[in-house]
């Protein structure tokens, strides 16, 4: 099962990746409240109840791994518990039974003042390199909304090629073959990343209650 991201931690220059636990619901939640977020990811309102079964079948499927994406600097001093650094979260779909080393990519920053800041740039990076070094994954995909042009781009910084537009869905299919080459770039890109154990760097509950 895809519970091998459960404590693990990380930690990147502007952004920091944690699990996917049922205390970022409430805040997830609330995100996903926005006509907006839910025009770009395609996805229909939740109940908070709904939204608690969610993350809990994300966290025991063994096809998705998802991280939530903190504000990095907020969360380091730990003088923030993590609903208060989230910015958006990030997730690798092994949607291929026939392929398993090809996975769907999405990035969402619902921060909306973490935007063009270079947070989702490096979220992604460092979901592709975990995706890379430890999941086994040599293609990734990318469905993005036709509208969302920044999406786009930013993919295609990361050597991300247009592949497909579906004109129904309205949206654009973009991939990347994870060449030698690709893997030492993704590689010197996240040289700078920490992996840590969630389960030593949260405070303990006494720490939250205050």
């Amino acid at each position: 099962a895809m519970k091998i991201n459960q404590n693990t931690v990380l930690q990147g220059k502007r952004v920091t990746l944690v699990p996917y636990t049922s205390a970022h619901v409430p805040r997830y939640h609330e995100w996903m409240q926005s006509e907006e977020l839910q025009r770009l990811t395609a996805s229909e309102p939740l109940s908070l109840e709904q939204e608690y079964e969610m993350q809990r079948s994300w966290r025991d499927d063994a096809d998705k791994c998802t991280f939530i994406v903190l504000d990095t600097e907020r969360w380091r001093g730990q003088a923030c518990v993590d609903q208060e650094c989230m910015v958006g979260d990030v997730n690798l779909f092994l949607t291929d039974a026939e392929d398993p080393t090809l996975g769907e990519i999405e990035i969402m920053i619902a921060e909306p003042s973490y935007r063009g800041r270079g947070f989702g740039k490096e979220a992604t990076l460092l979901m592709m390199s975990y995706g890379v070094r430890i999941l086994g994954l040599t293609k990734f995909e990318a469905k993005i909304g036709q509208e969302n042009e920044a999406s786009i781009c930013m993919f295609k910084k990361l050597h991300f090629k247009e592949v497909a537009v579906n004109s129904v869905f309205q949206e654009v299919t973009l991939r990347l073959d994870v060449s030698d080459r690709e893997r030492q770039w993704l590689l010197e890109q996240t040289n700078h990343v920490e992996e840590k154990s969630y389960v030593e760097l949260k405070p303990p509950a006494e720490v939250l209650e205050t």
